[in-house]
């Protein structure tokens, strides 16, 4: 029994926007928060060489990326088959095909770009994907490129289902630099970013006797 002054935990994940209509197309919460979330951010300089009037010049946001390892099991809902059939006949196969459709076209628009292909189209667009959405609380929900995905499926029930499996998703920031100011990412992003500029505003300030000096040569 989860008694009512228990903390209600709150869940990263995903969230899948159409990028034309701006509609959540589907959100995806990870089963249990990662334990370590890797970011790395990358300045965007001038460039080399470097002009001397252009060196502390940014040409915008720095490219940020995020790692994160996140465990999927079944055992929970096994326990209590009754209440997740879907559980019982596929384990974690399902929450796993979600996943993998981040990083796959779907099917039916593949066939119509095969389709416009036999007409004798001359110029097919490459397909769009949703855009994604990291969200860790909400004081942290980034646009997104999922740049790399992989699936260490570690146990299976009798019929080769997988009911235990560790999923690490590579993650790279979509800033006003890739999506423009006007698009729903592009003001996510910049929402984003002062965000952080105000949690920095919330930092101790420190005098030069911190570092054991008097001031500035």
């Amino acid at each position: 029994m989860t008694l009512s002054t228990s903390p209600r935990v709150v869940k990263a994940g995903l969230v899948l926007v159409d990028p034309k209509s701006a509609q959540v197309r589907r959100v995806i919460a990870l089963q249990y928060n990662p334990e370590k979330l890797t970011r790395s951010l990358q300045m965007q300089g001038m460039g080399e060489p470097v002009d001397r009037a252009e060196a502390l010049r940014l040409r915008g946001p720095a490219v940020e990326t995020f790692r994160i390892e996140a465990e999927i099991d079944a055992a929970d809902q096994l326990e209590f088959p009754d209440r997740h059939v879907t559980t019982v006949e596929a384990g974690i196969a399902p929450q796993l095909a979600v996943l993998e459709g981040l990083v796959n076209p779907a099917a039916g628009d593949l066939l119509a770009s095969r389709a416009l292909a036999a007409a004798g189209t001359l110029e097919i667009a490459p397909m769009e994907s949703a855009l994604v959405l990291f969200v860790w609380g909400a004081n942290r929900i980034v646009p997104v490129r999922v740049t790399d995905f992989s699936i260490v499926e570690e146990a299976f029930d009798p019929l080769l289902n997988p009911i235990n499996a560790t999923v690490t998703l590579g993650l790279r920031s979509l800033s006003v630099d890739d999506l423009g100011f006007d698009h729903k990412g592009g003001g996510l992003f910049m929402a984003y970013l002062q965000s952080r500029e105000r949690l920095a505003g919330k930092a101790a300030t420190f005098g030069f006797d911190a570092l054991g000096i008097g001031g500035l040569p």
